[in-house]
């Protein structure tokens, strides 16, 4: 059993923040989303794993290489955004006749992979499914008994609530059914195209359903989401601060996660509050919200509540004008409100 990763896909939606780093490896509970994706597949045994990336995404290459010595990873390519199963076509010389799990990059589950693999044992593939209220804006799939029956990508008139989150299971068989679809309207080789295609030659496919929670992190406001849901599963309403960090006159109200080498001074942080290493936040309230690495925020006399703070980036001196105030915030970025002449 080996395991696939796609990452190639451009993250337009996560702008700014996509256009210095891939959206792969922006953080939730202060971790790239890669990372627990890698370590979903460790957990159940998987060490051997294919990520596909775009050319230009270097900076995945030099983040995984952390991992050497305890999974391999083999790197395949995907240039142009034609799709998940256009996709599966850069991995097939790596899964070979190997059964696969295939996740998505910007996905996260709480849900353990055993449950997927338990199912997929005497099918051709298994799929994790969720209950929407929102139906036509997923893949969706059809059930009878163990087996699903029919799937349909983002149907007008949903037959079903059991949503497709990302995550399969698949043997060699999926690279034929690739070879027998064409692109959808959107111009895009759909994995649920092919997945139907072997439903209708006769292949099993199975499922599993979860009540966990789960997230595609392919916006900011899912993001600040995943954040939450994130750090609740992880700390409930517990504080984690890492090492050589230092609190002084400070309110934590958790579930709050600090990094390594910050200073939190005269500042109310919290509930839901990730702060990446390195960051300094003074005179400040903060709730519901993300600092990337070596964030700086001073003398923000406003609550700061849904906002992402970019990497290296400075807020300081916003006055209390405003009962809240909101920030998205890109790397490398600058906000301060000048008040005398001579600071100008």
């Amino acid at each position: 059993m080996k395991g696939v990763i796609l990452c190639a896909g451009k993250g337009t939606r996560m702008q700014p923040f996509s256009s210095t780093v891939p959206k792969t490896l922006l953080p939730i509970l202060n971790q790239p989303i890669l990372y627990h994706c890698i370590n979903k597949m460790k957990e159940v045994g998987i060490r051997e794993i294919g990520i596909v990336i775009h050319p230009r995404q270097k900076m995945i290459i030099d983040y995984v290489s952390a991992y050497k010595g305890e999974v391999t990873i083999k790197y395949m390519y995907q240039a142009k955004p034609l799709g998940i199963a256009h996709a599966l076509i850069q991995v097939q010389s790596f899964v070979g006749d190997d059964s696969f799990v295939l996740m998505l990059g910007d996905n996260l589950i709480m849900e353990p992979l055993h449950t997927l693999i338990q199912a997929y044992q005497g099918h051709k593939g298994s799929i994790l499914l969720s209950q929407v209220e929102n139906a036509s804006d997923y893949g969706i799939a059809e059930i009878k008994n163990e087996r699903i029956i029919k799937v349909e990508e983002k149907p007008e008139k949903p037959k079903s609530n059991l949503a497709i989150i990302g995550t399969y299971m698949l043997d060699s068989s999926i690279f034929e059914a690739i070879q027998h679809i064409t692109p959808s309207k959107r111009g895009e080789y759909e994995i649920t195209d092919a997945i139907q295609w072997m439903i209708e030659q006769g292949y099993s496919i199975s499922y599993s359903i979860t009540e966990k929670p789960y997230t595609d992190v392919g916006t900011i406001e899912r993001w600040l989401d995943a954040n939450q849901w994130t750090l609740t599963e992880q700390l409930g309403h517990k504080v984690q601060v890492g090492k050589n960090t230092t609190l002084e006159n400070c309110i934590l109200q958790g579930p709050v996660l600090i990094g390594n080498n910050c200073t939190i001074k005269n500042a109310v942080i919290g509930p839901y509050v990730s702060i990446q290493d390195d960051s300094m936040l003074t005179d400040c309230m903060v709730e519901n919200s993300i600092c990337l690495q070596n964030t700086k925020i001073a003398n923000v006399q406003s609550l700061i509540c849904r906002s992402i703070f970019g990497q290296k980036t400075i807020v300081q001196g916003i006055p209390n004008e405003t009962e809240h105030v909101h920030f998205i915030i890109g790397d490398h970025s600058q906000i301060s409100i000048l008040t005398k002449p001579n600071e100008r």
